[in-house]
């Protein structure tokens, strides 16, 4: 027998009612931008997949509680999305290290870093695993004048670069190298 898949809607209604995120119909409903209807359709396919079942409270109010199935797929979900998002990661280190060694191999040996973000610090981790002492690292929070010396890795959006400094947009190159990754 095929295992029966959640698609996106469900495993998200499976996800709030594991986390007692909602109390009822409604709730669950704002919870999820959907119709009332829709989410009684997909509360419905639910219980009836097995994964969801109702718990009377009263004659009037009702509680959405995990069957052990509806755990076991939220957990096997979560785990699959965990391994992913860290293949994502390294992947995304790999391209930063290439894009790091090509101005590097071009002589640049001072990097600014623009922005405060996770990227900020996957890139710093790059140029202190991978060019240790032999290069210059400074966290900037804004572009001033004196940075002719080095490159500005830009680490958020919406900056303005002046003419005459040289400044990569990891983001934008991150994104190339992603397609150029999967197109090879």
């Amino acid at each position: 027998m095929p295992k029966e898949l959640l698609n996106e809607r469900e495993f998200e209604l499976v996800n709030i009612v594991g986390a007692q995120l909602a109390a009822n119909q409604r709730d669950l409903s704002r919870h999820m931008n959907l119709s009332l209807g829709m989410t009684n359709m997909l509360l419905r396919r639910l219980i009836t997949k097995g994964y969801i079942r109702i718990k009377q409270l009263d004659r009037r109010k009702v509680e959405y509680i995990l069957t052990p199935k509806g755990f076991s797929e939220k957990m096997r979900k979560s785990v699959k999305y965990t391994l992913k998002t860290i293949n994502s990661i390294g992947l995304i280190k790999r391209n930063i290290l290439n894009i790091l060694k090509s101005l590097y191999a071009d002589g640049i040996k001072k990097f600014y870093i623009l922005g405060e973000s996770d990227l900020s610090g996957l890139i710093e981790m790059s140029l202190r695993e991978n060019f240790k002492q032999d290069c210059i690292l400074v966290h900037v929070h804004e572009i001033l004048s004196g940075m002719s010396d080095g490159v500005v890795l830009i680490c958020r959006e919406e900056v303005r670069v002046p003419a005459e400094l040289k400044a990569v947009n990891m983001v934008e190159e991150l994104a190339k190298s992603e397609l150029m990754g999967r197109m090879e």
